[in-house]
Order: structure tokens, then C-alpha cells, then sequence
């Protein structure tokens, strides 16, 4: 469950609420009873695998075929 702290209590120890929130916890800001803000993580990029679409994409003989003039003519315009 969410730990709820008051605005006085999230500035004096912002910080320390942070360290918990990188760690994975909810902390909610109340106002009062009153909850008005949320403290997440941010969702972590997952890093990219080289050759992850490995077999799903396939290149066909005609892509290295040169291109046809009037398309190479369009190019140097």
C-alpha cells in the first residue's frame, strides 16, 4: 500500500522520500486527509538488444538493383 505524507513532511524530507521512490515505493502528498500528489518511479528504458529483429525482416534481391534513371534524375534536383 501507498505510505501517505503531508506537504510539510515531503519538503523537509524530500530526499529521503525520493531514495524510497527509487526503490521501487508509491509515497502520496496529502494535504490534511486530502491526497493530492503522487511521488512514482519512472518507468526505466529498457536497452535495445542488438540484432533483436533478427529473422523478421527479410530484403529482397531488387533493393540492391540500382534505380531506374528517371528516379536517380529526381535525386539531383
Amino acid at each position: 500500500m501507498d505510505d501517505m505524507v503531508s506537504i510539510h513532511a515531503a519538503k523537509t524530507h524530500l530526499s529521503r522520500l525520493l531514495a524510497r521512490v527509487e526503490a521501487g515505493e508509491v509515497i502520496t502528498i496529502a494535504r490534511g486527509r486530502t491526497p493530492i500528489a503522487k511521488l512514482v518511479p519512472i518507468a526505466s528504458k529498457a536497452k535495445r538488444e542488438f540484432g533483436a529483429m533478427r529473422g523478421q525482416i527479410t530484403i529482397g534481391p531488387e533493393f540492391f538493383e540500382p534505380l531506374p534513371e528517371d528516379e536517380l534524375a529526381r535525386w539531383d534536383q
